[in-house]
């Protein structure tokens, strides 16, 4: 097999990615203006969505899971009265309602929406189902049980009532939630059915969807010096962990993948943590009375 193409190259790009593109395709696009040897992204956005889409090269890659764990929050609006296939405006309209909710109702059933919930994904999801995808067997026709699974929904808010027949929201949820699950329930709390009219993710992580670059940025400055400004270090990936501080002793035997001994403040015994070095990243790992025993060793050498 022959050796990847591209540049070993590390950090995040933030992107405002636009509707009407995957966020598969936004990454390739990044790759490709990088000249990045890897590139991978922190959460998927559906196609028709738009917002913030972190998009990780090299080393940085490592750090994805992080993100992906961390809260995010968007802003939504939900068309009341219809029910569609893919519980968003792309799908076909399979059930309508004429029963339209009060603002003080709806403000009531949100609270069903906020803390610990269970939900079921839309039948159009990335879900795999006995190792196939639930969209390409949807696609197909078939109609599938599926599991529902826990959310953690830190907040759910009404923000506007622009008709009688859409109400927006702002939701921060942790890993795994679905905007489109929570349009479609929520349309069944109220009798009246719903499904999401357009949806934007404002945050996720330490990312901020007004600090993205655009496609159209991006492919100006692609191979360009000026886009490099852009990168944002690897540590950013893990702002949701505790730093501990590597000894240079340690840092040497964690690069190699050895536990290593650390300076931490405020660390509990167990607790996973990121140990750094002169500023960057060496590993991250679970901190044990002194010394951090590696799970993921970045390799610091690269430019």
């Amino acid at each position: 097999m022959g050796r990847k193409k591209g540049r070993d190259i590390s950090g995040w790009v933030v992107i405002d990615k636009p509707a009407g593109v995957t966020s598969t395709s936004v990454v390739g696009k990044v790759r490709w203006a990088f000249d990045a040897k890897k590139a991978g992204h922190a959460g998927t956005l559906d196609p028709a969505a738009t917002g913030v889409l972190a998009v990780a090269l090299g080393e940085a890659t490592k750090t994805v899971p992080y993100v992906t764990d961390a809260l995010k929050a968007y802003r939504f609006q939900v068309r009341l009265g219809a029910a569609t296939t893919t519980d968003d405006a792309e799908g076909e309209v399979i059930a309508t309602s004429d029963l339209r909710p009060t603002d003080v109702e709806i403000e009531e059933a949100l609270t069903a929406f906020r803390g610990d919930i269970e939900q079921v994904p839309p039948q159009f999801s990335a879900v795999k189902v006995e190792g196939e995808r639930a969209y390409d067997l949807a696609r197909e026709g078939e109609v599938m049980d599926l599991a529902a699974r826990p959310l953690w929904v830190e907040s759910l808010d009404f923000v506007a009532r622009p008709d009688r027949d859409t109400v927006e929201l702002e939701m921060v949820c942790g890993k795994g939630g679905y905007v489109r699950s929570i349009a479609r329930d929520l349309g069944r709390a109220l009798g009246c059915l719903g499904h999401v009219l357009w949806l934007r993710r404002d945050w996720a992580g330490p990312f901020r969807a007004e600090e993205g670059l655009s496609l159209e940025e991006i492919d100006r400055l692609a191979r360009t010096p000026e886009l490099e400004n852009h990168l944002l270090p690897l540590e950013y990936g893990l702002a949701d962990l505790p730093e501990v501080r590597a000894t240079a002793e340690g840092a040497v035997r964690l690069s190699h993948g050895n536990p290593g001994q650390v300076i931490a403040r405020d660390v509990e015994f167990g607790e996973e943590a990121w140990a750094s070095f002169e500023g960057r990243a060496v590993a991250v790992g679970r901190y044990m009375g002194g010394e951090l025993h590696p799970a993921r060793v970045f390799n610091t050498a690269e430019p």
